[in-house]
């Protein structure tokens, strides 16, 4: 049977191009959400649904002989679209696909901009970090929905420090009632916008780093207080250790002052990271780190880890700075979550070190790569510069072994 999936554009009929114009006319069945078929569908037979297994359901029932079935899809068949889901469903069909005007490009035209320069995050229905976008690049653009809407965006962006960014908010486009208002994200997070809207958003101070590199960052960049710290050539090497991809979801296991966790959210900035803690000293000076390196990806979960892992999605990978003396069962509980999830453990105590042997003797198809970090750090005394030795750490990478 054939089946036309078709772009329509942002939702103005006069927007279609006409191959697609000419492929609804063809259709004898028409399916995609209430506004689009309510358009297109006169004289046709009109199912509300883009659920997959429900299109394969009206394709199957359909005459092949003579029917053809119509799926429109928003904005263009390429840009975000349900289109490639729906293909990869009809096997059994001959699937042809029709490009339609996306949201970004009507709304650069109406800018008066280009596009080509701009990155491009989704937040309808996603979890992608704008904030991290924002800050490495001058022209962002962003889809908006669900619970993610202009101003609640705007509000996330002052959070971490970026309220003075221009954003352009574009909403109903190609409707009569198609607003656009460009104004700071301060005082768009003061509108009140709807869920069909799209952002630009222009960053004039993108790509002014504030650290250099993300990779060991100095000690003397955190705030530190009284709580504790993994120091930077410790860090340095469990974070290497621990291997984060740039999706991952990572738990920062006793998080101290945040430097691990501020270090992974910024290697991971299309993941979440979330950070465990108990101490308030420290969960304030986690907090203030977070503002200070724009860590939108970057989770504080105040409490005892054992009793709030499961409120947190499955991780990637998990450092363990510290486990409140219940490494055995923390452990349990991660592997619980996902066995073949790649732990890194930084040890000083001898009796910690040997029950973590301990239980992996226990667990099998698990390796441990063990390494024993010991730094001196120069003091001056007088003329002389001097080596003051800090305790040893064990740096300890559990991971799951091929079968």
């Amino acid at each position: 049977m054939k089946v036309n999936v078709i772009g329509i554009g942002p939702g103005n009929p006069d927007l279609l191009t006409g191959e697609a114009r000419n492929a609804i006319a063809e259709s004898t069945i028409l399916a995609g959400d209430k506004r689009m078929v309510a358009q297109f569908g006169a004289g046709k037979k009109v199912y509300t649904t883009f659920r997959t297994n429900e299109l394969a359901g009206i394709a199957a029932q359909a005459d092949p002989g003579k029917d053809v079935l119509g799926i429109l899809v928003s904005g263009d068949v390429g840009f975000f679209s349900l289109a490639q889901t729906i293909t990869g469903k009809l096997p059994d069909c001959d699937v042809h696909r029709y490009c339609g005007i996306s949201s970004l490009v009507y709304f650069a035209a109406k800018l008066q901009m280009s596009w080509n320069d701009a990155a491009i995050v989704s937040m309808h229905g996603r979890n992608q970090h704008l904030a991290a976008a924002v800050f490495e690049h001058a022209k962002v653009f962003s889809l908006t929905g669900g619970d993610n809407l202009p101003q609640v965006l705007c509000r996330q962006l002052c959070d971490t420090g970026l309220g003075y960014v221009t954003v352009c908010v574009g909403s109903n486009l190609s409707y009569e009632n198609e607003q656009i208002v460009k104004g700071t994200a301060e005082e768009i997070a003061q509108g009140d916008f709807p869920s069909l809207s799209v952002m630009m958003i222009l960053n004039d101070k993108a790509g002014q780093p504030l650290r250099q590199g993300v990779h060991g960052l100095d000690d003397t960049l955190f705030l530190r207080g009284k709580a504790p710290m993994t120091k930077q050539e410790v860090r340095a090497i469990s974070i290497s250790k621990l291997q984060p991809r740039a999706t991952d979801v990572i738990y920062d296991i006793g998080a101290g002052t945040g430097s691990c966790s501020v270090e992974l959210a910024l290697q991971a900035p299309l993941g979440s990271v979330y950070a465990f803690e108990q101490k308030e000293e420290a969960l304030a000076l986690l907090a203030r780190n977070k503002e200070k390196f724009r860590c939108d990806n970057l989770y504080i979960v105040a409490g005892e880890a054992s009793e709030h892992l499961a409120e947190a999605p499955v991780p990637d990978c998990v450092f363990v700075g510290g486990s409140g003396g219940r490494m055995g069962g923390m452990l349990d509980d991660i592997y619980g979550r996902n066995p073949a999830c790649r732990v890194v453990i930084n040890v000083i105590a001898l009796e910690t070190l040997c029950a973590v042997v301990e239980y992996y003797k226990a667990k099998p198809g698990y390796s441990l790569d063990i390494v024993n970090v010991s730094t001196a750090y120069n003091r001056k005394l007088g003329r002389y510069n001097l080596m003051m030795a800090q305790n040893p750490i064990y740096v300890i990478t559990a991971v799951q072994t091929a079968e």
